[in-house]
């Protein structure tokens, strides 16, 4: 391959990501319009449908690397995802606005995070995650949102999302359409460039991949950020993150064994060491303050040059 080529497969991998954000963006918006038209309530939406379009990037680049026997792609892309959400995107968003928190959002979503986060790192220590590993992730996904709709907490939407068209329909299959073809191709083409560059699958997957299927996460905090609303802002990151580990991950377990790099554990590690540094910023003062995503935002610059080295 010369520069040329690697160039061309670049401008692809750029075009891929707006692409699966713009694709999320649709299926997301379609899915809860059809969902709420059909009577199924803001809770479910907001726990399932939603959370499945913001992770949909990362459910359909790791499922496709698992199928096709990229196992250091599948898990490096959700493990790079989910320190990416916290470092660059929560902590970018907290510099550029400072969040609130509250006592839900941290004792139950966030120690549920943590737990799967240690929980993934005890799985993966051998280096290998298996279907039956895969089933407990999963099922402990759906015994999770069992208990959300038990408790029936209720979720705040970000604004009106007006009535049902023939269009919204269109929309989804075309957004769904772009995420899985975006990925993909996004998928190819970075394993086509890290070959050439010497970058291990497990590094691409674990930093490039994972920032470029982190997009709709951006999108959506920063905006809502904007707009004041904190929870969903960080709400919306650490679903995503939940989704990951144990919707994403787990179904990829169960479809097929993975195998992975040694590095892994560093990462893993990494990635436990920032939930819980998240957790206890977004404790002190109720509040994520613009300092602390300074530090947050460093956490992840370390950790990817880390793994580059």
């Amino acid at each position: 391959m010369n520069a040329f080529t690697i160039f061309i497969n670049i401008v692809i991998i750029l075009v891929c990501i707006v692409a699966i954000a713009k694709g999320a963006t649709w299926l997301v918006d379609s899915a809860t319009k059809i969902a709420r038209r059909l009577g199924i309530s803001e809770l479910v939406v907001g726990l399932t449908i939603v959370a499945f379009g913001t992770s949909a990037p990362e459910f359909g680049v790791s499922i496709l690397a698992a199928l096709r026997d990229m196992p250091d792609i599948s898990v490096g892309n959700i493990v790079g995802s989910n320190i990416f959400n916290l470092g660059f995107i929560l902590g970018g968003t907290a510099i550029i606005h400072s969040l609130r928190t509250n006592r839900t959002l941290i004792y139950r979503d966030g120690i549920f995070l943590l737990f799967g986060t240690i929980l993934l790192t005890v799985l993966l220590w051998d280096l290998s995650l298996n279907y039956i590993e895969g089933v407990v992730l999963f099922a402990l996904l759906i015994g999770y949102l069992g208990y959300l709709y038990w408790k029936k907490e209720p979720i705040e939407l970000e604004k009106p999302i007006g009535e049902l068209h023939r269009r919204d329909i269109v929309t989804l299959l075309l957004g769904m359409g772009m995420v899985v073809g975006g990925s993909h191709i996004l998928v190819e083409s970075a394993i086509d460039v890290a070959r050439e560059i010497g970058v291990s699958e497990w590094v691409i997957g674990v930093t490039i991949v994972a920032a470029g299927t982190s997009a709709p996460e951006f999108a959506t905090s920063l905006v809502a950020a904007m707009r004041g609303h904190h929870g969903m802002s960080i709400g919306n990151l650490i679903g995503s993150d939940l989704f990951n580990i144990f919707g994403v991950l787990g179904f990829a377990a169960i479809i097929h064994d993975l195998h992975v790099d040694a590095s892994a554990r560093s990462n893993l590690i990494v990635l436990s060491v920032m939930v819980l540094m998240v957790l206890i910023f977004m404790r002190t003062g109720w509040r994520l303050s613009r300092k602390e995503g300074v530090v947050l935002v460093a956490a992840g610059l370390f950790r990817w040059a880390y793994s580059f080295i």
